[in-house]
């Protein structure tokens, strides 16, 4: 894939970086040559980023013409945002007092070059808000606040390449020099077609996939066309380089995940997990709203707050259970028995929420887990109860898994028309993403009990039915995505 740094004045540019095309900014706006390129990363080091200036207008083309663009729009519009700029100073605030800590002055510019400071006591900082605000130049102002004898971001702004110091520009030839050639590996490493990333975390100790599933999601990539590869948290800064986002990261609306989803589909890349589904989902009063609106089966529910608590035993009865609006993984969810468990949990879990879900106990030897993506079911599942536990996972006191009963994968043919009707359309409320739908059968009755976003898919349970063909069916409907959206592009 050709790269173009973009610039107001080839005559002004001051870098000799090799492989690499330096175009007027004005030429690649106007010269057929450039629009009618199927596939470029884009540089953009124009002067201005200024809302409808020349530099503007290049990254918003390049995203037109399906390019890469850097900084994208989205960055662009994100480096105006005094909120944004102070919400960043806030996420990074640990690492900006201790970064800073040492200096005696009470102002401090920090110049950052493809995410790195001449100075690698700041290369850590420089490199997380490279990550935040991806732009290949960047300066950051910094003050130390009187009252609270703390460090602040005041702003950080895009810099023209015109405008590096004469005395650091040997530094940023070298930086920009390992920055490009670490881009060309990447490169040849992933010969043609559209690059998806997944995102994962090797420090998560329940991951939604496993490290067996994982490899075989790279396999199914590139057995589709399509060149996929492992990022982390630390890539935030990457995304625009790539086609498409596959989250394999456990998802949260409070959480880089869900930072990562509203980027990438920002930017016009095709997410999974997008961002709406993970607010949808991972919020139980969300979808106890919904799924009763709609007249999908749910066990008898009660949104809880401080003034109806007392109705929760009147109308539910005990034993019931009482969740967190974002628990996951049987974390936040509690079985209560007697009244004083009943009080006490309510008013621990109304500590942190304004309100919390309550819902009947109907007992059951398993749970359905129907996986939906593409409005289509994927797999099916019937996961046990942990022994002499009521959930699938029985957890220790610290939250810690001690416990996990059986499963029993199915073909989803063979699954009941109802489970299956009744997982779809609950699924279908949600989106088209990849769902993962918990059912209960009592009876002749089947009920919803959540829709889950980044449901797991684990290479010896979930894919026991399909074996390879479930990785295949998920890269073929991201790769028809991603084509469609490139199509939609350039109509």
């Amino acid at each position: 894939m050709p790269t173009l740094i973009v610039v107001d004045d080839p005559r002004k540019w001051v870098l000799d970086i090799p492989e690499v095309e330096v175009v007027p900014a004005r030429a690649y706006l106007t010269d057929p040559t450039y629009a009618e390129r199927r596939r470029a990363k884009v540089f953009n080091l124009c002067r201005s980023y200024k809302y409808q200036s020349i530099g503007y207008y290049v990254s918003l083309l390049a995203t037109a013409r399906g390019h890469k663009p850097l900084p994208g729009v989205t960055t662009i519009q994100d480096l105006k945002s005094g909120s944004l700029i102070r919400g960043f100073s806030e996420e990074l605030d640990q690492l900006i007092q201790k970064s800073l800590a040492p200096l005696q002055s009470r102002e401090f510019v920090l110049s950052i070059y493809f995410g790195r400071n001449l100075a690698k006591r700041y290369d850590r900082l420089s490199q997380q808000l490279f990550n935040l605000l991806p732009a290949p130049l960047l300066r950051a102002t910094f003050a130390l606040q009187e009252k609270s004898g703390k460090w602040q971001m005041l702003s950080i702004t895009p810099v023209a390449a015109s405008e590096i110091p004469e005395d650091h520009r040997s530094f940023v030839q070298e930086v920009a020099r390992d920055f490009f050639k670490a881009r060309r590996r990447g490169t040849e490493k992933r010969a043609s077609g559209y690059d998806l990333a997944i995102l994962v975390s090797p420090d998560e100790k329940e991951p939604p996939s496993n490290e067996r599933a994982l490899q075989r999601f790279l396999r199914a990539a590139d057995a589709v066309g399509m060149n996929a590869e492992f990022i982390g948290r630390e890539d935030f800064g990457r995304l625009s380089e790539f086609d498409g986002l596959f989250i394999r990261e456990t998802t949260n609306v409070n959480h880089h995940t869900y930072r990562f989803a509203r980027k990438a589909a920002a930017e016009g890349l095709v997410v999974v997990d997008d961002p709406e589904s993970i607010l949808k989902c991972t919020n139980k009063v969300f979808l106890a709203e919904i799924l009763e609106r709609n007249k999908v089966r749910i066990p008898r529910t009660l949104i809880v707050h401080r003034s109806n608590r007392d109705r929760v035993e009147t109308e539910l009865g005990l034993p019931c259970i009482l969740k967190q609006p974002d628990s996951s993984f049987s974390r936040g969810v509690v079985k209560v028995e007697t009244t004083k468990e009943l009080r006490d949990a309510i008013k621990g879990l109304l500590e942190k929420s304004d309100l919390i879900i309550a819902q009947e106990f109907l007992p059951t030897p398993f749970d359905w887990r129907i996986g939906v993506f593409d409005r289509q079911p994927l797999y099916a599942c019937k996961y046990y109860m942990a022994k002499e536990h009521w959930q699938i996972l029985k957890r220790d006191a610290g939250g810690r898994k001690c416990d996990e009963g059986r499963f029993e994968t199915l073909p989803v043919e063979h699954v009941p028309t109802q489970v299956l009707r009744t997982a779809l359309r609950a699924a279908n409320l949600i989106g088209d993403g990849l769902y993962g739908v918990d059912l209960k059968e009592v009876g002749n009755r089947v009920y919803i009990i959540e829709v889950n976003d980044n449901p797991n898919i684990d290479a010896g349970v979930e894919d026991q039915a399909l074996k390879e063909e479930i990785y295949l069916r998920i890269m073929r409907v991201l790769l028809r995505r991603i084509e469609n959206s490139k199509t939609g592009l350039r109509a």
